[in-house]
């Protein structure tokens, strides 16, 4: 289970008279230890679920709760350690930037609940985007905290009145939708100005494992970790299957010759660990020819060029695009040996596909560890003008 379904099944199990908040990082400039969309939960019986820093925030979030919330259903808290020393706040973050924080009151019966739109997104496997207003200057007739919901079959939801900006943040919010990136807009209304948080809700990770193996358990557990949704596909067809994987979200047992009936989309990651060569000969030909965004197979690198061979006997091509999908030996090169080591190296490796990156050493990193796109939004202050 990841942090944010952490988040939601806490949220869920609130008993009555236990009052919920929900702190989450808005904007950030320079050195931060989260990004903006990193979220908290925090109760009024003293329960924390989720981080928005290493620990040296939440507390602080947490009295917030209990002293300046009474009388407002939202507030922006920032911590500023721009500064040499931050001995003005006295955390010891030992980053360089500037967090802003909302933090709202959660009620489970208020449909522009984020936390339910969130669960939404997720039963449903779909893409969403919530756009959130933290900050107002001037005369303007918004409340922070104000939103705007989109989902990726394009319903919307809002408490936004103002027309104007209503049709601005629908815009921004499904070009967000298209290139997956969350941002930070600045719109001028008349005579003031808003600041939202436009930010892209994705569903679970589908990481399709072919066989049904021990060496595959711990597979499945590090990708649940993850808050992945794991789907087992068994090729013997086997009932133990059922109880060896426990953790995974669906379960198939198929023959080599039904093996192209596994859904597989544009956003799965499949691993191919059947130990049966014939077996894997029909998976990753399947896989080759469909959409997906990762296929990593097991084995050792004489085996994958023979399967690579046999493949092109079968197949009059493979164009780049297709194998440039196949990572084979599977997982990256930390000396694993043991099955939990060798899980470790291919889930690394799907993430680091997943998130673009060469899953080399950070201290070899000579750009920012954190993507750009929000702060170079903030940069530029991304003035929207609203008519």
């Amino acid at each position: 289970m990841n942090e944010l379904q952490a988040i939601l099944q806490a949220f869920e199990s609130t008993q009555d008279g236990e009052t919920a908040f929900l702190a989450t990082v808005v904007k950030t400039q320079g050195s931060t230890y989260r990004r903006a969309g990193a979220k908290m939960l925090m109760t009024s019986t003293g329960k924390m679920v989720g981080t928005i820093s290493g620990g040296c925030l939440e507390n602080d979030l947490f009295e917030h709760t209990r002293q300046s919330m009474s009388n407002s259903k939202a507030l922006v808290v920032t911590y500023d350690n721009t500064a040499p020393s931050d001995i003005i706040w006295g955390f010891g973050l030992g980053c360089n930037g500037v967090v802003q924080v909302l933090i709202e009151s959660l009620d489970k019966d208020n449909t522009m609940n984020e936390l339910g739109f969130i669960r939404e997104c997720f039963n449903n496997n779909h893409f969403g985007i919530i756009a959130t207003v933290f900050d107002t200057q001037g005369e303007v007739d918004i409340k922070t905290g104000a939103r705007l919901f989109v989902n990726d079959n394009g319903s919307i939801n809002t408490d936004i009145k103002d027309i104007n900006l209503t049709k601005s943040l629908i815009t921004d919010a499904q070009t967000s939708l298209i290139n997956q990136k969350c941002k930070v807009n600045k719109y001028q209304l008349g005579k003031g100005f808003v600041e939202v948080f436009i930010e892209v809700i994705q569903p679970p990770t589908p990481l399709v494992i072919f066989g049904a193996g021990r060496d595959a358990v711990p597979v499945a557990e590090y990708a649940k970790t993850l808050g992945w949704h794991v789907t087992i596909v068994d090729c013997r067809a086997l009932d133990a299957t059922y109880e060896r994987f426990p953790m995974a979200d669906e379960i198939i047992l198929a023959r080599r010759e039904t093996i192209h009936q596994v859904s597989i989309t544009e956003r799965t990651a499949t691993v191919v660990m059947t130990h049966n060569y014939l077996d894997d000969i029909e998976i990753v030909k399947m896989l080759l020819l469909s959409s997906n965004r990762y296929i990593g197979v097991l084995g050792s690198r004489q085996r994958i060029e023979r399967l690579l061979t046999d493949l092109r006997a079968i197949e009059a091509i493979y164009t780049n695009d297709m194998l440039e999908k196949l990572h084979a030996p599977v997982g990256i090169d930390i000396g694993a040996e043991t099955p939990e080591e060798i899980a470790m190296a291919i889930i690394a490796e799907v993430q680091a596909v997943l998130s673009s990156r060469n899953a080399g050493f950070l201290k070899n990193r000579t750009s920012p560890i954190h993507s750009l796109p929000i702060e170079a939004s903030i940069a530029a202050q991304n003035l929207v003008l609203v008519y």
